[in-house]
């Protein structure tokens, strides 16, 4: 007869197994989990390595691209007074690029109260009353003097936009292609209808589409009829030596990177080229 002891043990011994198993696979769940997300990590963090070198190449291409815009206008003594669309390939990628005259775009150092309500309503998508309050803001920031007195406090960048209250950055976002912050030259209380991209011609145009896409398909056309424009918005400039150049970089996912920058065409820079460039930006557009 076996011993009660020894009786107890070999009951013991089954549910101590039971228990030691279930442990295991306990452990074997919690480390499979913690395998499973590491991984994903690592995946995540791969993707993001990808994305940024994805940017990163994109954006040397575009400048680039630009800079080869630039060395031929400048080889060909080129002066423009329209907005100019051409195309350059660039180690086996084709990127569209546009050359634009910056008295095509609303100088926010110098667009008047009827031209910033106009830029505020229909670029900005506000209704009447507050784009005319953030126009007349736009005024008041421009027009304040500086710190020790002497000048008005001009905008130095577009991005001093949002220092305006009431201009957060989607508002901004909206409005940063259709502005400049040039401080000479570059247009002034209106636009030049023959240089203006055409979501800046739907501004002169008082949100009218259908004027807009009209005098963007006949430019380049003698005798361009600007009919429909707000006269008060618009008016022909002459030719000009101050530009915005944009790049246009296809990516593999299909979104567009955009490089652009607004150049001056004068006297040589210290590093021996013909221009110097006083504004830059990039911007990821989404895949249509």
């Amino acid at each position: 007869m076996m011993h009660p002891a020894t009786q107890r043990r070999a009951m013991l011994l089954p549910a101590q197994q039971g228990m030691a198993l279930i442990a295991v696979l306990w452990l074997v769940a919690a480390l499979s989990l913690m395998v499973t997300g590491v991984s994903g990590v690592v995946r995540q963090e791969a993707k993001m390595i990808g994305v940024a070198k994805d940017k990163v190449t994109a954006q040397a291409v575009g400048d680039a691209a630009v800079v080869m815009v630039l060395q031929q206008l400048s080889a060909d003594r080129t002066i423009l007074q329209e907005i100019t669309e051409t195309s350059v390939n660039y180690q086996g990628t084709e990127v569209a690029v546009s050359v634009m005259p910056l008295n095509g775009l609303i100088n926010i150092n110098g667009a008047s109260l009827p031209l910033l309500t106009a830029l505020m309503s229909v670029g900005g998508g506000l209704p009447e009353g507050a784009a005319q309050e953030l126009a007349v803001a736009v005024l008041d920031r421009r027009e304040s003097s500086s710190l020790d007195g002497r000048r008005p406090e001009r905008f130095e960048a577009i991005e001093d936009l949002m220092q305006v209250p009431g201009i957060d950055y989607d508002l901004y976002a909206r409005l940063a292609p259709l502005i400049t912050a040039a401080t000479t030259g570059s247009g002034g209380t209106t636009v030049n209808p023959l240089a203006a991209p055409p979501e800046v011609l739907r501004v002169l145009a008082n949100g009218d589409e259908g004027i807009a896409a009209r005098i963007a398909a006949s430019r380049g056309q003698p005798g361009l009829d600007t009919t429909g424009l707000d006269a008060n918005l618009a008016r022909p400039g002459g030719a000009q030596r101050r530009y915005r150049i944009t790049a246009q970089v296809p990516m593999a996912d299909g979104r567009i990177f955009l490089v652009d920058r607004s150049v001056y065409f004068g006297a040589r820079t210290r590093d021996g080229l013909p221009w110097y460039t006083f504004e830059a930006r990039q911007m990821l557009q989404p895949a249509s």
